[in-house]
C-alpha cells in the first residue's frame, strides 16, 4: 500500500469553500476510482495557515499515478478543487 501525502496552498478567502468542494469531490469521484483505500483530512497548518494537508491511501502507486492521474476522474477532481489553489500542490508518496 502507498500513502499519498498532499499539501495544497489555498487562497486566503477560499478556505471554507475549499473544504466543502473537497468533501464533494471525495464523495462524488472517489467511489468510482480504482485503487483508493482511504481518504483522510489532516487539516490546516499552524505555521502556514493557508496550507491544507490530506492523505490518500492507494493499493499501488500506479493506481494513483497512472490509473487516476491519467483519467477523466482526475480532470473532474482538479475542476472541483483546483480553482481554490494558490500555487502548485506538494505531493509525495510513502510506503506503508
Amino acid at each position: 500500500m502507498i500513502r499519498e501525502v498532499a499539501q495544497v496552498i489555498i487562497k486566503e478567502d477560499a478556505h471554507e469553500q475549499f473544504i466543502a468542494d473537497l468533501n464533494r469531490a471525495v464523495d462524488e469521484i472517489f467511489p468510482n476510482v480504482t485503487g483508493i483505500v482511504e481518504f483522510a483530512h489532516i487539516g490546516w497548518c499552524v505555521e502556514r495557515p493557508n496550507v491544507y494537508m490530506f492523505t490518500i491511501d492507494w493499493e499501488t502507486i500506479e493506481d494513483h499515478m497512472v490509473g487516476f492521474r491519467e483519467s477523466d476522474h482526475y480532470i473532474q477532481w482538479r475542476t472541483i478543487i483546483g480553482p481554490h489553489f494558490d500555487g502548485p500542490a506538494v505531493v509525495e508518496h510513502f510506503s506503508l
